[in-house]
């Protein structure tokens, strides 16, 4: 089986390889035509004149060679002191550098293929030639634009990877049949028209050219250098799981992700609507200055008297500029800052640590959200990230100190991977000062009482008691589904199926802590095989789904009726230990709640068609107040404010999502505004961050 880095780095390699080496290519053929245009190439049949006036496309082939060799040189060197937001910065920035300077190759060269346009009267011997200077920057800005962001792209991609070999090795064979591709088109191109074979070339560099620009802008956005970063216009990865082949072979054909924000739709399609026209409207301008042909310019004459000369120091001058870049830069440490999360391997590149406080950047290159832990020697957590998406990084800082420590990773429904034991020595530097935490918990050094199962007991009945009522009031939800379908109204039927869902929300059943059951009654279809359409997929997505997707009342009537039952079921079975009758998991649903939310419905991950993240995220807001107020009197007792901090601040979301109902209706995610989406990001972290002290505060310890 192929690894997964394979095909994305071999379409990139083929990708970026055919954008530049198509322009290198049309340039030959229009350098040829004009030298067999010479009267003196004419006249002798001179190879070498054509030979000779090919020569500045490749001082500005070695030239963007050469620099794309500099930055990879000064990325390798400086990937140790970038922090996952510096690293972030420089992707966008070098990706917006490299799109402007293909869009300033394609309108050069369109002036410039107005030397190949036959005059009036067709006389060839008058037409002018090409400005060995505008040969040179129009092959430096094909070559180096591509080469710039082909460094970009390979440089991610192995650190993403952790090993080299097999991006590295997957691009080579894609930049290997792009230059066989282009040898093949150079010969055939010797008859055509290179101008307008050009004008045809360029509207898929255009088109490509805005999807680098909006990726770029989406690496900005993630390093929040620019805003929206959680506004998405859409998000396919439910459907279009990212590593899957189809999905790596269009995201490495058009570089656009499946999930895009409001920001890189808007760019990109303003760069088509804004290149495009303007190339069109190039169509009749006047040609761009060109060298006559009785005069040659210096660089010209230079090129052509001392080409090795040229060569040298093309070659030369971005070897030095690049060395002097790395010997100033400050040594890195030797331990990666960067933790690499994929389907099947937890921080395979963490090699080595050393004691003292380090932040690590961690990014999921797996596809799916999940939990990261640091363990030390005896699975104590010492830092954790709780929730991070697919695609997305996230910091972890820990202060390390002697002994042994692994990554654990716990990514989607898979069983959980961790990284190899890292053995730590030294001792940790007490001058180091570990940035001050919002949690009330931090900065607190009491000694805090343990719970204990009979402590939690008497919360936990009356989680249970409120946990049947919202049952009940779901079981009475479904059979209204159930009559809106037997009298084909579908409008009712999803009104009533989402005051269904959020009976169910209000049960609390976080992170599948009701297991199979509560799979059965709120599952969704990821990792089935077959997905929507897969009979395992039930419950009330699966009603979402076909509510949402034009399936007959006839055929959600049998999807309504094992609901029913699976609710009945999850009724009778609510005080089991399997579902809500262990009382030493109501200290983790006080968190979790909202964490799925974060994770579930404010990422678009389980919407099936219902656009209902706001009112699911409000119901869990109120599921989680209950619980905490049940809990309240022991945590006051090991805490005192913390309830009153995660009151006021359970407050303060709901608030922010009751912004996005107008007129009776919720808003989808992509309709709420930006600065009402951020109110609710903001709000929902604020709250996580308090109630991530209560689990710790109220575990009880094994012995008991």
């Amino acid at each position: 089986m192929l690894s997964p880095d394979i095909l994305p780095n071999f379409l990139i390699g083929l990708r970026e390889g055919l954008e530049a080496g198509v322009v290198v290519v049309v340039l030959l053929v229009a350098v040829r035509q004009a030298a067999a245009a010479r009267p003196e190439a004419r006249a002798r049949a001179d190879s070498r004149v054509k030979r000779k006036s090919a020569r500045p496309v490749w001082f500005g082939v070695l030239a963007a060679i050469m620099l794309s060799g500099g930055f990879a040189a000064v990325f390798t060197s400086s990937a140790g002191l970038l922090s996952g937001h510096a690293q972030a910065t420089v992707a966008g920035l070098l990706s917006v550098l490299a799109a402007g300077l293909v869009t300033a190759m394609i309108f050069w060269m369109r002036r410039a293929m107005e030397a190949l346009e036959p005059q009036p009267r067709g006389e060839v011997a008058r037409r002018p030639e090409f400005g060995a200077g505008a040969l040179t920057i129009i092959a430096f800005l094909a070559v180096g634009g591509q080469g710039v962001q082909t460094t970009l792209f390979l440089w991610t991609a192995t650190r993403a990877s952790a090993q080299t070999a097999g991006p590295l090795g997957a691009a080579a064979a894609g930049l290997a049949l792009a230059l066989g591709a282009c040898l093949v088109l150079y010969r055939r191109m010797a008859g055509l028209n290179a101008r307008v074979a050009f004008n045809r070339i360029a509207f898929a560099l255009i088109v490509l050219t805005a999807g680098a620009f909006a990726s770029g802008l989406g690496d900005l956005e993630q390093a929040a250098v620019l805003s929206g970063q959680h506004w998405m216009a859409f998000s396919l990865t439910t459907q279009a799981q990212p590593g899957t082949w189809w999905v790596s072979l269009f995201t490495g054909v058009t570089d656009l992700p499946p999930a895009m924000t409001v920001l890189q739709v808007v760019a990109w399609v303003a760069c088509l609507a804004v290149l495009i026209p303007a190339f069109l409207r190039a169509e009749g301008a006047a040609a761009a200055p060109h060298a006559a042909a009785s005069g040659a310019g210096p660089w010209e004459r230079l090129a052509d008297r001392r080409p090795w000369a040229v060569a040298g120091a093309l070659v030369v001058v971005p070897v030095l500029a690049a060395g002097t870049t790395i010997a100033v830069l400050p040594a890195a440490d030797s331990m990666p800052t960067t933790v690499i999360v994929t389907r099947s391997q937890c921080a395979p590149g963490w090699t080595s640590a050393t004691a003292g406080t380090h932040t690590f950047t961690v990014r999921n290159q797996s596809g799916m959200p999940g939990e990261i832990n640091l363990d030390d020697a005896s699975g104590d957590i010492e830092a954790e990230i709780e929730t991070i998406g697919p695609g997305t990084s996230a910091q972890l800082t820990a202060t390390l100190v002697s002994g042994i420590y692994v990554f654990k990773c716990f990514m989607g429904n898979q069983q959980g991977t961790a990284s190899q034991p890292i053995q730590v020595t030294g001792t940790a530097n007490a001058s180091v000062a570990t940035p001050a935490s919002t949690n009330p918990l931090a900065n607190s050094s009491a000694t805090v009482k343990p719970a204990t199962v009979a402590e939690l007991a008497g919360p936990n009945k009356q989680y249970e008691a409120y946990a049947a009522q919202q049952l009940a009031a779901l079981a009475l939800a479904v059979t209204r589904i159930r009559g809106d379908l037997r009298a084909d109204d579908l409008a009712a039927a999803r009104q009533d199926w989402l005051a269904a869902q959020l009976d169910w929300e209000r049960v609390g059943a976080s992170y599948d802590s009701f297991g199979p059951l509560g799979l059965a009654v709120d599952g969704l279809p990821d990792g089935l095989v077959g997905g929507v359409n897969a009979a395992q997929f039930t419950g009330l997505h699966r009603l979402e789904y076909g509510l949402w997707h034009g399936q007959s009342s006839a055929t959600l009537l049998s999807v309504t009726a094992t609901l029913a039952r699976d609710v009945a079921t999850v009724q009778q079975d609510l005080a089991s230990a399997a579902l809500a009758g262990d009382p030493t998991n109501l200290p983790i649903r006080a968190h979790e709640i909202l964490e799925d939310a974060l994770r579930d419905h404010l990422s678009g991950l389980d919407d099936q068609g219902g656009n209902a993240a706001f009112a699911q995220t409000y119901a869990d807001a109120q599921v989680t107040g209950v619980v905490l107020g049940y809990l309240t009197p022991l945590l006051n007792a090991r805490q005192p404010g913390l309830p009153a901090i995660a009151e006021s601040q359970l407050a303060i979301l709901e608030q922010a999502v009751l912004a996005t109902r107008v007129n009776g209706q919720w808003e989808s995610l992509g309709a709420a505004s930006l600065p009402v989406r951020e109110k609710v990001d903001a709000a929902i972290d604020a709250v996580l961050q308090t109630l991530s002290a209560v689990p710790d505060l109220l575990e009880v310890p094994p012995t008991h």
